[in-house]
C-alpha cells in the first residue's frame, strides 16, 4: 500500500492563496497566472498568525455524513494554520455541472462531479488548474501534483486532465451500474437474462426498473453488441448508432431488442435521478443502478438483497451480454474561490488515500459484496488510489 507523503509544513508561514474574481472568462488564464505568482509570494512572506478561512463544499446527498467527517478531520489536521468556517452543501455529482455553470462565482469553492463534465467546466472557466497549485500542496500537504498523479490510477488522472493540465482530484471509479434484485422473488438464474427476469417479475406482481431515456444507461445495450464510443473535441460523445458493430449487429437490431424490453408489462421505465424513489416504493423486484443506491436497495429488499452483473438480452437469435461502463468521480476547485489554496488542500484531503479508503468502506461497500462477479470482465472496478 502506498502511503501518501506526510505533512511537511512550516507553521511560521501563513497561508494566503487568493483566486481570481474576474467574471470575464477571456481573462481567466492571465488572471490565474498572476494569482498563482502572487499566492506563492504570499505564502513565503506572510506573517505567522493563523488565518480565518471560509469555504463552501458541495457533495452528494448520500455522502453528507461521510463528508462532514472528512471536513472535521481536515480542520483538526490544519488547526495550527487557520481557523476554519467550512459549510457543507448538497449537490449531486450528476448535476454539478449545470448548477455550477448557472452561476460560477456563486458556486461552492470545492465540488464533486462526474468525469464526463470536466471539458464543459474547463471551457467555461469554472475549474482552477491543480497544476498551478503545486506550491500550496508542497508547502502544506507535503506533496506535489506529481505525487497526486502517481498515487491514483492512470485512467482517473486522464479523466481529470484536459490538454495536459490536471483540473481535478480523482475521487473514485465507482460510476457504473449493475443489477440489484430481491432474491426472495428472483432467483440468481432468473437474473441472468432479461427474458427470465421479466418473467419472474410478472409472476411476483412486481416490476424491473431501469432508466432508458439516458444515453449513459441505454448505451449499455450497444456496448454489449460491439458498438464503441468516441469523444468529440467539444466533449460530446459519438457512437455510430445507425451502423453495424464489429460483431455484425446493427443498431436497428439493438433498438428492436430495447423496444421489446420496454414494451413488456413487467418493465418500469424510470426517469433519470428517480431510481432511489422507485426502489423505496416497494414496486420493484429488480433495478439497474449503481453503488449510490446500495442503501436504498438493501432497505427495500431486506434479507433478499442481492446484486449481480447486468443481464443478457435477446437480439435476433443471439443472447447478448448487456455491457456496463466504468466512470470516475472527481473533485474540483472553483476558479473564482477567494481561498483557492485552502480549497485545493480541502479537495486533496477528501480524495487522499485514507479518505478514498473511507469512501470505499462506507459508500462503495456494495463492491466488497459483489467483487467475485466483477472479475468476469463485463464491469471491471478500478479503485482510484493505489492502495
Amino acid at each position: 500500500m502506498k502511503k501518501l507523503v506526510a505533512l511537511a509544513m512550516s507553521l511560521t508561514m501563513a497561508f494566503s492563496l487568493v483566486a481570481c474574481g474576474n467574471s470575464d472568462a477571456s481573462n481567466t488564464s492571465t488572471d490565474a497566472a498572476a494569482t498563482t505568482a502572487a499566492s506563492t509570494e504570499a505564502a513565503q512572506t506572510a506573517p505567522a498568525e493563523k488565518q480565518d478561512v471560509s469555504l463552501r463544499i458541495w457533495g452528494a446527498e448520500e455522502d453528507q455524513t461521510m463528508l462532514q467527517g472528512m471536513i472535521d478531520s481536515f480542520k483538526e489536521h490544519y488547526a495550527d494554520a487557520a481557523n476554519f468556517d467550512i459549510q457543507l452543501g448538497t449537490e449531486s455529482e450528476s448535476t454539478a455541472k449545470d448548477t455550477v455553470l448557472a452561476d460560477i462565482e456563486a458556486a461552492a469553492d470545492v465540488y464533486a462531479f462526474a468525469s464526463d463534465q470536466l471539458i464543459d467546466l474547463v471551457n467555461a472557466g469554472a475549474l482552477q488548474s491543480i497544476d498551478e497549485m503545486d506550491a500550496a500542496l508542497e508547502s502544506y500537504a507535503g506533496k506535489s501534483v506529481a505525487d497526486v498523479k502517481s498515487a491514483n490510477a492512470s485512467g482517473s488522472v486522464e479523466a481529470a486532465t484536459k490538454d495536459g493540465t490536471l483540473y481535478a482530484f480523482p475521487m473514485s471509479a465507482d460510476n457504473g451500474y449493475f443489477l440489484y434484485y430481491n432474491s426472495a422473488l428472483v432467483t440468481p438464474e432468473d437474473a441472468q437474462t432479461w427474458d427470465t427476469l421479466l418473467a419472474a417479475a410478472e409472476k411476483a406482481g412486481k416490476k424491473v426498473g431501469m432508466t432508458l431515456a439516458s444515453g449513459w444507461y441505454n448505451a449499455s445495450f450497444f456496448y454489449g453488441a460491439g458498438f464503441t464510443t468516441a469523444l468529440n473535441d467539444d466533449g460530446s460523445t459519438a457512437m455510430d448508432w445507425n451502423g453495424t458493430s464489429a460483431d455484425g449487429v446493427t443498431g436497428v437490431q439493438v433498438v428492436q431488442s430495447m423496444l421489446g424490453i420496454a414494451g413488456n408489462s413487467a418493465f418500469l421505465p424510470i426517469a433519470d435521478g428517480d431510481i432511489s424513489n422507485q426502489i423505496a416504493s416497494g414496486d420493484l423486484c429488480a433495478v439497474i443502478s449503481g453503488t449510490w443506491d446500495a442503501a436504498a436497495a438493501q432497505t427495500a429488499f431486506g434479507d433478499g438483497y442481492a446484486a449481480t452483473k447486468l443481464p443478457t438480452y435477446t437480439c435476433g437469435d443471439k443472447q447478448i451480454q448487456q455491457g456496463s461502463v466504468a466512470g470516475f468521480k472527481l473533485v474540483g476547485v472553483n476558479k473564482y474561490s477567494a481561498n483557492a489554496g485552502w480549497a485545493t488542500l480541502l479537495a486533496d484531503w477528501i480524495t487522499n488515500e485514507d479518505n478514498q479508503a473511507v469512501r470505499f468502506a462506507e459508500r462503495d461497500r456494495t463492491f466488497q459484496y459483489q467483487r467475485s462477479w466483477f472479475r468476469g470482465g463485463f464491469f471491471q472496478y478500478r479503485y482510484c488510489s493505489s492502495v
